[in-house]
């Protein structure tokens, strides 16, 4: 696979965007002290700190989660002193360098009163974490079969300029129609209509779902690490300066 840099002589906003997201779009989500961020714990697992190299965002990050507290990181191997790395995942980011957007006839919006259906495709096929109300973070799309919730897509992260499109998944039993592209290029039509541009994560290991993406016209453009470290320091000052 062909890794592409963007602004390669500067950091990228898509090397942060939890942080991006949630002190920009998605800050009516966050909860933050100083340096360090996440979304509240009903609507997505993430976490952020302005540098993962600072001091003062993991004392920040401890005054958020608290002694013995949790949280889901990027780009975090090691963990600081007064932490623990519990577990991590490798994953891939990729962004649309030539993806085809368009609406699908089928795609219904989905909404908060359609959270148990969502919850139980994604409990079954398993596209990564989805909570309550994640259907807040954007627009959710799904198709349906006999009036069954059978594939999904939408919209997560929200950096500036850019939208994650996540939670893509397809019933078991109707996989191999296409429905997953159907719906990715549905979601990415209304985030190209609002001028921003599309991107994604995928788990390292998930050949088939890059290839799928990259056939569609995503492009790698870094790999990453996601980690689950615990605080296990004593409690941290309230915020940092």
């Amino acid at each position: 696979m062909t890794i592409i840099a963007l602004d390669s002589s500067s950091p990228h906003i898509l090397d942060n965007p939890a942080w991006a997201a949630l002190t920009g779009p998605h800050a009516h989500f966050a909860e933050r002290k100083g340096h360090a961020v996440r979304y509240h714990p009903d609507v997505a697992p993430f976490h952020a700190v302005a540098d993962e190299d600072d001091p003062r965002s993991w004392d920040d990050l401890a005054a958020l989660v608290g002694p013995g507290g949790t949280a889901s990181v990027r780009g975090v191997t090691e963990a600081p002193e007064g932490w623990e790395v519990v577990r991590t995942g490798h994953g891939v980011q990729l962004v649309d360098t030539g993806l085809r957007a368009e609406p699908d006839p089928e795609a219904v919006r989905l909404g908060p009163h359609d959270v148990p259906e969502i919850l139980d495709l994604v409990a079954r096929t398993q596209p990564g974490p989805y909570l309550p109300r994640t259907v807040e973070l954007g627009t959710y799309l799904g198709i349906r079969h006999h009036g069954r919730l059978i594939a999904l897509a939408g919209e997560r992260l929200h950096p500036p300029g850019w939208t994650e499109i996540s939670a893509v998944c397809t019933d078991a039993a109707h996989r191999g129609r296409g429905l997953a592209t159907r719906l990715v290029r549905a979601v990415a039509a209304g985030i190209k209509e609002r001028g921003e541009r599309p991107f994604l994560h995928a788990a390292a290991t998930n050949a088939n779902a890059i290839r799928l993406y990259e056939s569609i016209g995503f492009t790698l453009r870094r790999r990453t690490v996601f980690s689950l470290v615990r605080h296990t320091g004593a409690a941290a000052p309230e915020e940092t300066a």
